[in-house]
C-alpha cells in the first residue's frame, strides 16, 4: 500500500480546469519528482494535497486518511509537512522562533529538542544564526530555514515546492544534497522542481506534468536517458 495515493484528481480555478484527472502514488521512503514547465499545475497539486485548495473531485489518501475531508490545519499532525514556494518564513521572528513554530503540533518537549539538534546538524548555518532575525538571512539561508521548520514537525513525508528557486548554483547544490540526506534518514519526499536535472539526480521516480495531466512517468534514472525529457526539461 503506497504512503500517498492520488486518484482521478480534478481541480478547477473558476471555469478553468487546472488539474485534469491525474493519478499517482508515493511509496514510503521514496523521493518522487514532479517536473514540468511553469503553469503545468505542479504547485496546485501540492496545495490540493495539503488542503489549501479543495478539489472538484478525486481521492487523496495518506496512510489511510482521506485528506480531501481533512481540514488543512489537521494535516500537519498526521505527519505531512509542506515547504512552500517562496519560502514563507516569518521575517520579523528569529531563526530559532521560526523553527520552534514548526513544532507547534507537538507536545513532546524532549523530542522537539532532539529534532532541533537534527535540524542544526543538517543546517549548521541556522545554529550559527539562531538569534538572527529571519528576514535578514540570504535567500539560500531562508530556504534552509523553511526546510528546517518543516522538519521540526517530525513529518513522515515532506512536500517541497521549488526549493532551488532563485538560489545561486552553490546553494542549489547544497539544498539538493541536504534533501538527499533527509531522504536517507527515512523521510519520504515529494519534490516539485523546475531544475529537472537536479531533481532527477536525487529522485527514485518521476512524473512529467503538462497542462494539468501526467504525460510520462517512470524511474528517474531512465528519464535522464530519455531524449524527449532531455530536450524538453534538461536543456540538451
Amino acid at each position: 500500500m503506497p504512503m500517498l495515493t492520488i486518484e482521478n484528481l480534478e481541480v478547477y480555478y473558476g471555469m478553468i480546469r487546472a488539474i485534469k484527472g491525474i493519478s499517482f502514488s508515493v511509496e514510503e521512503g521514496e523521493v518522487i519528482a514532479l517536473i514540468g514547465a511553469n503553469g503545468a499545475g505542479k504547485t496546485t497539486i501540492l496545495h490540493t494535497i495539503t488542503g489549501l485548495i479543495s478539489p472538484r473531485s478525486g481521492k487523496i489518501d495518506f496512510e489511510g486518511h482521506d485528506l480531501v475531508k481533512t481540514p488543512a490545519h489537521k494535516i500537519v499532525s498526521l505527519g505531512m509537512a509542506h515547504v512552500p514556494e517562496g519560502r514563507r518564513i516569518f521575517p520579523s521572528l528569529t531563526v530559532y522562533e521560526n523553527l520552534k513554530l514548526g513544532a507547534y503540533t507537538r507536545k513532546d518537549k524532549a523530542g522537539i529538542e532532539e529534532t532541533l539538534k537534527q535540524v542544526y546538524r543538517h543546517f549548521p548555518r541556522l545554529e550559527e544564526r539562531k538569534n538572527q532575525v529571519a528576514g535578514t538571512l540570504s535567500g539560500g539561508e531562508q530556504q534552509m530555514l523553511a526546510m528546517g521548520r518543516a522538519l521540526m514537525s517530525n513529518p513522515r513525508i515532506i512536500l517541497m515546492d521549488e526549493p532551488s528557486m532563485g538560489l545561486s548554483p552553490l546553494y542549489v547544490t547544497e539544498i539538493f544534497s541536504i534533501i538527499k540526506e533527509i531522504s536517507k534518514e527515512g523521510k519520504t519526499v515529494l519534490l516539485v522542481e523546475q531544475n529537472a536535472k537536479k531533481a532527477l539526480e536525487i529522485a527514485n521516480r518521476a512524473y512529467v506534468l503538462e497542462t494539468g495531466t501526467i504525460s510520462m512517468e517512470g524511474k528517474a534514472s531512465e528519464f535522464m536517458q530519455n531524449d524527449l525529457v532531455r530536450k524538453a526539461y534538461l536543456g540538451e
